[in-house]
């Protein structure tokens, strides 16, 4: 995988403008990922369900025998745009190096009224 970022536009910190694959065998796409925890419980504030939303994201790559360095795409919805450093805090950064192409949507809701965000992915190997 190889990030693309052109020289005439400021470099995004966590987030590539482009990602390109040229020896993919397997795609993987990862339906959005919420922040429930394994019993059913929805923890509550942004970082909470950020937190578990990355490990619930994590443990799909898990089974499918990748890691977050696999990830090329991801399209991550907030409630509210003021879920954005709780986010940020939660580990957002640290989902790849270079990091995936990335859109961020801020929507009115989810599936659920608890729900504050939702992470899908697009992940090759």
């Amino acid at each position: 995988m190889k990030a693309i970022n052109p020289p005439d536009r400021a470099a995004p910190e966590f987030y590539s403008q482009a990602i390109e694959v040229t020896d993919a065998k397997r795609t993987l796409y990862i339906s959005g990922q919420v922040g429930v925890a394994p019993d059913g419980s929805v923890p509550e504030g942004i970082e909470a369900q950020a937190r578990q939303a990355l490990a619930n994201l994590n443990a799909l790559l898990e089974q499918a025998g990748m890691t977050n360095r696999n990830i090329v795409k991801t399209t991550i919805y907030l409630t509210d745009a003021a879920h954005l450093p709780g986010f940020m805090a939660a580990g957002a950064g640290t989902l790849a190096s270079p990091p995936p192409a990335t859109t961020l949507l801020i929507v009115k809701a989810l599936a659920a009224p608890p729900l504050l965000i939702e992470i899908e992915a697009i992940a090759v190997g």
